[in-house]
């Protein structure tokens, strides 16, 4: 067993670290139907089963798609579910990644999210900014946040977070109102949040790296794979338990549509690194 804590508080929920990013319930490419609708069903159904309280989604995945099967799947919800969503992006016809960013679009978006999850409320919504799809881009987000603030004191939303966001428009956010997560590309490879992760940690913020197994392009490492085959495990588990015991207040959101994988990834909450290991993996980045 781990002995790092394996919970972290998002907003007023006490959250298993190790939750499920819904993303790939859609079809390819985040688009679309998913092949098997029964299947991305069951896979949600057991991730619940199986501890998962902390599932990542946004309306613009499939679009709607998502949120639909996470309706048909859980609705109603359990009490003790945190459900986070995201806005400030929309897909195009075939299936690009477009900025969706004024106030009133972010108000549509969430009014969107409502709707096709069937919730009066939702826990969480992050501020997706639309830099590239890897990295933030930079400038003001007051207008965008306000709104939200807006309708998070209009009982629309409890809880407000900011994804794809710099330390500067992360701190401008928490100026307009609380901020409970900030969602940011990091993993063993990716390590430009280095700092901020331990200061959003001091302050009780929860971090959720996306792409932690490396996105469109999986972690590839020599290093890796040694120290999975000493631990008989896989290197994504690995690279999950890593991120683990990086710091308490990082959130993990590895999505599947498939069974096995669901139970590949939840395992990752009986792994710990020994020290060694640890050491090789840290030195992947430098």
């Amino acid at each position: 067993m781990t002995d790092y804590p394996m919970t972290w508080a998002l907003g007023d929920h006490i959250v298993n670290r190790v939750g499920y990013g819904a993303m790939q319930l859609a079809g390819p490419g985040v688009f679309g139907p998913p092949k098997d609708r029964d299947a991305a069903v069951a896979v949600l159904r057991a991730a619940i089963v199986a501890g998962v309280d902390h599932i990542d989604t946004s309306d613009f995945y499939g679009p709607h798609v998502t949120n639909q099967i996470i309706r048909e799947a859980l609705h109603p919800y359990s009490d003790d579910l945190v459900i986070v969503t995201k806005v400030g992006a929309r897909r195009g016809a075939d299936a690009s990644w477009l900025p969706a960013f004024s106030p009133d679009e972010i108000e549509a978006a969430l009014h969107d999210n409502l709707r096709n999850l069937g919730l009066e409320t939702i826990d969480t919504v992050n501020l997706r900014i639309m830099g590239a799809i890897h990295g933030p881009g930079e400038g003001p987000i007051a207008p965008q946040f306000e709104r939200l603030a807006r309708l998070r004191e209009q009982g629309l939303v409890r809880h407000l977070g900011v994804s794809n966001a710099t330390a500067a428009q992360i701190a401008e956010a928490r100026s307009i109102a609380p901020v409970v997560c900030v969602q940011n590309h990091y993993n063993l490879a990716h390590r430009d949040d280095e700092a901020l992760i331990d200061m959003l940690a001091e302050a009780g913020i929860a971090y959720v790296p996306f792409f932690p197994l490396g996105g469109f392009s999986p972690l590839q490492s020599g290093a890796l794979d040694r120290v999975a085959a000493d631990l008989a495990a896989t290197p994504m588990q690995v690279a999950l338990a890593w991120l683990l015991q990086r710091a308490p207040n990082i959130l993990l959101i590895p999505g599947t549509s498939s069974l096995t994988h669901l139970r590949e990834n939840l395992a990752v909450r009986d792994l710990k690194l020994p020290a060694e290991a640890v050491a090789a993996l840290d030195a992947i980045a430098g």
